[in-house]
């Protein structure tokens, strides 16, 4: 990052420069928001959780994101100002839930919130109206108003519609960097489409309170929705990355399960990962506490606790010896038996199936068509006499062919993948080596 008197400038490998102006109250905000401690801990967050184990490049941090995400909004909303005296009312307003948007995340991203039972957005907002955090205290010595003004548009609900599918949609400035950046860093090329002519075709329909992409960037935007589909069905949903979110979540279980029976598990005390082993709910200054490396700590040193299952697993998960997976594409009667019969070879091998012998199910929808609610949305203009804006799948082939993907597997130590192939003699799913 470079400073001067009127600038700050971040040197990004997808946006290139990320400028930010401190020679306007909007500038000073924004560039006060980034230094904040809640918003700096987003440094020590992994963006992909633990897509590293899979691709080696993927070490970026929701920092990085967030400070795309803000910049991507900058963008369109300068654009949009140019044409529409609404998008400079809320401009301050969009920025910022923008840059905001994630810094509830726990450690590892998605993958602790899943073990947890939390939702992110839950802590952010909790962050955003704070009186005690410096975030809550940066915005609302803009204005009083603020904090609930950038809450109310990442809850969905602001006054102006357009506003809070900017940031969560389906075509948001969320996803819109997410997809280039998670591509680039994974070194796949699923997630590539063409961002400038996206932000060039998107305007705001002032009747309905909305945004729309003008009739240039229809291809854009089927490109952008069918990124999004192959990223999930290609990354965010690879065999060997959601293993070793088995692996962490089996073992971060284990050593809930020993704590609560009294057994003698190492941690370190008056921690919020005491708590967390010990069941009870963080405050919100318990949760900024908490990021990547306080559960890589415990999991390096469980690498010798006296529970061989949970320094089992540790060693498992430090040294990337992740559990196999079958994709179970059967019916479901031979789905049952199979099951049945690959638990049993699991703890026929000596192990615990609570723990190693885990279901992974997941799914993700591309583009929800024909919703009942069209707050997210996309709306693209066509005709040329007498355009009018429809809903995409309305008159996109290549959208309506979008089919949603699901994952069902089994996850399960190297040990027995020999044993379970047999089991598997029909040939029937998809095996990961």
């Amino acid at each position: 990052m470079s400073n001067n008197f009127s600038e700050r400038i971040y040197r990004d490998p997808i946006h290139n420069m990320i400028r930010l102006r401190t020679d306007t109250e909007e500038g000073r905000l924004l560039s006060s928001l980034i230094d904040t401690p809640e918003f700096q801990r987003l440094r020590r967050i992994k963006q992909l959780g633990l897509a590293l184990f899979t691709y080696q490049g993927a070490e970026h941090s929701r920092f990085t994101h967030s400070l795309g995400v803000m910049h991507l909004a900058c963008r369109i909303i300068e654009k949009l100002s140019l044409k529409y005296e609404t998008a400079r009312e809320n401009s301050v307003v969009a920025k910022c839930a923008a840059l905001l948007h994630d810094v509830g995340h726990g450690a590892f991203s998605h993958v602790f919130e899943k073990i947890l039972g939390f939702k992110h957005e839950d802590y952010t907002i909790q962050a955003i109206k704070s009186n005690d955090t410096a975030i809550g205290k940066a915005l609302r010595s803009f204005s009083s108003e603020l904090p609930e003004k950038v809450c109310a548009v990442i809850r969905g609900d602001f006054e102006r519609k357009w506003v809070s599918q900017l940031i969560s949609s389906h075509l948001d400035v969320d996803r819109m960097d997410y997809l280039l950046r998670d591509a680039y860093m994974t070194g796949v090329k699923y997630g590539i489409y063409d961002l400038d002519w996206l932000i060039e075709s998107i305007e705001i329909d002032l009747e309905n309170d909305r945004i729309y992409v003008s009739s240039k960037g229809f291809h854009a935007v089927e490109d952008y929705l069918q990124a999004r589909h192959y990223m999930f069905k290609q990354v965010y949903f690879h065999r060997n990355l959601r293993a070793a979110e088995v692996v962490l979540s089996s073992l971060i279980e284990r050593a809930v399960d020993l704590v609560g029976e009294g057994k003698d598990v190492w941690f370190a005390e008056d921690t919020p990962f005491e708590k967390i082993l010990k069941r009870k709910e963080l405050t919100l200054d318990e949760h900024f506490q908490m990021d990547d490396s306080d559960v890589i700590f415990h999991i390096k040193k469980w690498q010798f606790a006296e529970d061989p299952i949970l320094a089992d697993l540790s060693r498992r998960f430090v040294n990337r010896q992740f559990f196999k997976a079958f994709d179970l594409d059967m019916d479901e009667k031979k789905k049952t038996d199979f099951l049945e019969r690959s638990r049993e070879e699991v703890e026929r091998a000596g192990f615990d199936s609570k723990y190693y012998f885990i279901k992974d199910i997941a799914k993700d929808e591309p583009y929800i068509k024909n919703q009942s609610k069209k707050e997210k949305a996309i709306f693209v203009e066509v005709g040329y006499s007498n355009p009018e804006i429809k809903e995409i799948s309305q008159i996109s082939s290549a959208i309506r062919g979008l089919q949603g993907y699901q994952i069902h597997r089994i996850c399960f130590p190297q040990e027995v993948k020999d044993a379970i192939s047999k089991i598997y003699k029909n040939g029937e799913g998809a095996f990961s080596n």
